[in-house]
């Protein structure tokens, strides 16, 4: 009997062990804030060239009590980790907070310096159908008998650049956020940045492309 009661109490303590270990980090996603300051990029980095200066946006608004003199980089220094509903309150300024801070990584002004000198190339493919956009934001050939080796080369450049913003938004998501930067945290919101990348580049697509829906289905424009 007295077995039988050491073996449930350990069971019962790695089964504690067990629950506290798939406690998560509950990342909050600005989805609204996210996709504004993917239009702020591509209007100023991609549209009008890598030349503009990475200045994007306007500076975000001041907060009650905050001095005009305060860095925007620590715009939310003094904000609780874990007060979600003052992160909520101030998700209207984030847009502006993570395009700087997206135009301050080298990294994704390389990036979009690519995706801007491939643009007239990218764009004559989706005109021709010979390319769509997935539902994570990426170009796929759709008819190989409309591209050419070089055409190929070029695409897979530009899912390279694209995957290096989408990977950037997300790290720039938990840096204004205030949540430290992890492999479990940076997963948690990876997928949602890519998905929303793509339904600004949906949104941005011009009649006759053809793109992917959220639900996989794919559709002509």
């Amino acid at each position: 009997m007295r077995v039988t009661c050491i073996k449930w109490l350990v069971a019962g303590m790695c089964g504690l062990l067990a629950a506290c270990a798939i406690i998560t980090v509950n990342v909050y996603f600005p989805e609204k804030a996210v996709k504004e300051a993917y239009k702020s990029l591509d209007d100023v980095l991609l549209k009008n060239g890598a030349e503009k200066t990475p200045d994007v946006g306007k500076p975000p608004a001041a907060e009650p009590g905050a001095t005009d003199g305060k860095p925007q980089s620590n715009l939310f220094k003094d904000l609780p980790v874990f007060s979600f509903c003052a992160v909520a309150h101030a998700a209207e300024n984030y847009a502006d907070d993570l395009a700087i801070e997206l135009a301050s990584m080298p990294e994704v002004i390389k990036a979009y310096e690519g995706m801007s000198k491939r643009l007239p190339r990218l764009t004559a493919l989706f005109d021709s159908a010979a390319v769509g956009l997935t539902n994570q934001g990426l170009v796929t050939v759709r008819d190989k008998t409309k591209i050419t080796a070089q055409d190929v080369e070029l695409v897979n450049r530009e899912n390279q650049s694209r995957k290096v913003v989408v990977t950037s938004m997300a790290k720039a998501i938990l840096k204004i956020t205030k949540v430290k930067e992890s492999k479990e945290a940076l997963a948690q919101v990876l997928g949602k940045a890519a998905a929303t990348y793509a339904d600004t580049r949906r949104e941005e697509a011009k009649p006759g492309w053809w793109i992917q829906l959220a639900n996989g289905r794919w559709i002509q424009k």
